[in-house]
């Protein structure tokens, strides 16, 4: 029997409502995997393919065919605002089955959650922070609730591979699976997977089943690119004395068109591109971070105002109110809309928004996946994807030595888009880690839950999950040990462990609940909006810059943490906290190609043409791309080690630990991940002599640590003892193999990578 034929009545009246010809081949895929094995499953196709579709088709049909007693679908989200948007698809398609949809985050109503706290059933949609808050103080509810759960899926998985988040969501799993005696089938979607093999792995861990991983031949991909390079002042990169050789770029309409209505002549030339490019037309435009977000959309606005035009430009971050966030989300629905949304990845994932005419993107993001999803917001409804990236740089000083003349955005631009039309790889599983901070949470979490428990069963419970698979049993007594020493955990009368007074004033705070980490936080209110979070509240008169305007503060309540303000004119940067950028080191090495290639790129307009040419021609007679090594005058050097992020901080400390004295290190700067200056007492030869006899030694990654350093990196590495935090970032941070691996190229066979 075909999979059409297999799906419910209600799904094919469906299918038929909405004037589908056909099933997509992911559908039919995942129909067969879903249908006719008892495997986990992972979907693996593009953005706007119809996978929700593809993988709830046959849930819903099997759970219309034999109704659940409990909750009998868990679907798990990154984000409120994903599965927001999911709960209205399934309700819209679930309105003539009987199977109620449910959905459980903090913005969700006490009388919807009581509703499904008195029917479990259905489907049920949830966060992984709302997930872990139902287990410890919903845990005697959790075999009522889902005695009966057939399915996980886990919807955007590429966005849980990399992080403690992902691994405390499959601990969720496994704890939930164990606490309601169920087995249930894992479902993954993701639209940027790139180790299938490996997230399968990952999927299936602790289950006992197989992971089927459908393969579907991909349609023809049709991209509309657009990469532009601006100077923050004249002239412009194209406006310079052309390089000889360099090529032109050929006309492309995608980028010439015409506006009659130019943003004004002051304007920052980079966002007045945008500006002129976004009107009248459905766009999003990314930043990598918030502090972005709030200068480009303060400066469109500021735009339209001098322009006397209406507003046009809406925004949404992590740090907006919900109805900030929700009214930017509703507008962008509306069919005829013809406004832009300034965002960062909350935005990102698979939220529908209709018809999206076009993204930005400002610089480079930092992944392949990341510039994939961000692209897959747009081409639906048939049209192609469309990616416009807007680099933007200060002109070189007169003095500027070389790393600060490197067009570094630019030439990570280029490298993300090249590994995925040349090879379509996108970031792998982050595998191999130590994550002490996730396993003290997981331990508080589970005795805040269960109660008191021995030692054996509390390790029985938490170390054998699958994300603590290379944690030692010596080290989690260890652990456990000094958490009875500081007070977090106790030791009762009867010897078994309970949450300790310390414990509890961490367990009970509502922030507990997430693993991400996260800044002290102060509420903005003007009047009865709330308008967001900020980061460390200016003293009371100073302006702060959030929800896309500047205000000023006119009262702080340190209890409360609440910041009031009124709104004013004018421009400032906005402060949401660090949110550094993790970059693998294939797009670093991609890097470096295009620094020796002579290719062009018909993304390229004309200034990042004449920008890459220029640099290009500067590369050739300093050889950066092919001597890691170079003199910068004197004594004074720079090496472009090309490595991504956690194996430069490797070297950096390996240079500074285990060489300086042999090299005559001074002075060593870095500007991760791209190049370190430092100063040296040898020559270019016996640099690369001493590094590879150094890193050819016998040595401990706990070597590359400071003395009395303690690398607190995660969320809740306060309460590690300090040998673990130490041995957790040593082994599960800085990534010595691969710096070892760059070592071992550099010098004579540096041509061979």
């Amino acid at each position: 029997m075909d999979v059409f034929s297999r799906y419910a009545p209600f799904v094919q009246d469906f299918i038929y409502r909405n004037n589908w010809q056909a099933l997509r081949g992911i559908q039919v895929a995942a129909g067969d995997a879903i249908f006719n094995t008892d495997d986990n499953v992972l979907l693996s196709a593009s953005t706007a393919s119809g996978k929700t579709e593809a993988a709830f088709f046959p849930i819903m049909t099997l759970l219309s065919e034999h109704p659940s007693a409990t909750v009998g679908c868990l679907y798990i989200a990154p984000l409120k605002a994903l599965i927001n948007d999911q709960f209205l698809r399934l309700n819209d398609l679930l309105e003539e089955a009987e199977i109620p949809v449910w959905h459980w985050h903090g913005d969700v109503s006490d009388s919807h959650k009581r509703k499904l706290m008195k029917n479990p059933s259905g489907i049920l949609q949830i966060t992984p922070e709302s997930l872990e808050a139902m287990l410890i103080r919903r845990h005697g509810e959790i075999p009522r609730l889902f005695g009966d759960l057939r399915f996980i899926v886990i919807d955007e998985i590429h966005s849980f591979l990399r992080g403690d988040r992902g691994m405390q969501t499959f601990c969720l799993i496994e704890r939930l699976s164990k606490m309601a005696g169920v087995h249930p089938r894992r479902i993954a979607l993701s639209a940027t997977i790139g180790d299938p093999e490996a997230v399968g792995r990952l999927l299936s861990a602790g289950t006992g089943r197989q992971t089927v991983i459908p393969s579907v031949k991909a349609p023809g991909m049709r991209w509309r690119l657009s990469a532009e390079h601006f100077y923050l002042t004249p002239p412009q990169a194209a406006e310079a004395d052309p390089v000889d050789g360099a090529p032109v770029p050929a006309p492309d309409a995608l980028a010439d068109e015409a506006s009659d209505d130019k943003a004004p002549a002051s304007a920052d030339p980079g966002y007045a591109y945008i500006f002129e490019h976004t009107r009248g037309k459905k766009c999003l435009v990314f930043s990598n971070s918030r502090e972005e977000c709030e200068e480009v959309t303060s400066t469109l606005r500021g735009y339209c105002e001098a322009k006397h035009e209406p507003g046009r430009f809406l925004i949404h971050h992590g740090n907006l109110s919900v109805a900030y966030r929700e009214s930017a989300e509703i507008a962008m629905k509306d069919e005829d809309s013809v406004l832009t949304t300034c965002t960062t990845a909350t935005l990102e994932l698979g939220i529908d928004i209709g018809k999206l005419e076009r993204a930005f993107q400002i610089d480079a993001p930092y992944t392949v996946s990341g510039f994939l999803q961000r692209m897959g917001r747009t081409g639906r409804r048939g049209d192609p994807e469309e990616m416009w990236f807007v680099i933007r740089e200060e002109h070189a000083e007169a003095r500027a030595i070389l790393p600060e003349t490197v067009p570094w955005r630019l030439l990570q631009c280029i490298a993300v888009v090249q590994l995925y039309l040349e090879e379509r790889w996108v970031e792998p599983p982050r595998e191999g880690r130590l994550p002490f901070s996730l396993l003290y949470h997981q331990t508080m979490s589970t005795l805040t839950s269960l109660g008191e428990m021995s030692a054996a069963e509390i390790a029985s419970r938490v170390l054998t999950l699958a994300p603590f698979r290379n944690i030692s049993s010596g080290d989690y007594r260890f652990l456990l040990e000094h958490l009875i020493e500081t007070d977090q955990i106790q030791r009762t009368e009867n010897g078994g462990l309970i949450v300790g007074l310390a414990g509890e004033r961490v367990v009970n705070n509502f922030k507990f609940y997430a693993v991400f980490q996260e800044n002290e936080e102060y509420t903005v209110r003007c009047d009865s909006q709330e308008l967001g979070t900020i980061v460390k509240p200016p003293p009371i008169g100073d302006k702060i810059a959030i929800a896309g305007r500047v205000w000023v503060v006119e009262e702080i309540d340190i209890q409360r943490h609440e910041v009031y303000c009124c709104p004013v004119k004018g421009t400032i940067p906005a402060y949401f906290g660090d949110v550094p950028g993790d970059i693998h080191t294939r797009i670093l090495e991609r890097m470096r190609l295009v620094c020796r290639q002579k290719d062009s790129y018909p993304y390229l307009r004309k200034n990042a043409a004449a920008r890459l040419a220029g640099f290009r021609w500067d590369a050739e007679h300093i050889g950066i791309a092919d001597h890691p090594l170079v003199c910068l005058g004197g004594n004074m050097y720079c090496l472009f080690p090309w490595l991504g992020s956690y194996a430069f901080l490797a070297l950096e400390r390996f240079l500074k630990l285990k060489c300086a004295k042999r090299l005559g290190l001074r002075g060593l700067q870095t500007s991760r991940p791209y190049y370190m200056q430092f100063s040296m007492a040898v020559d270019e030869t016996e640099f690369y002599q001493i590094l590879k006899e150094e890193a050819a030694a016998d040595f401990s990654p706990e070597e590359l640590l400071y003395p009395k350093e303690v690398p607190v990196f995660d969320k809740y590495d306060e309460y590690v003892p300090e040998d673990l935090v130490r041995k957790g970032f040593a082994f599960g941070v800085l990534d010595v193999a691969e710096m070892k691996k760059r070592i071992s190229q550099i010098g004579a066979t540096w041509q061979s990578f």
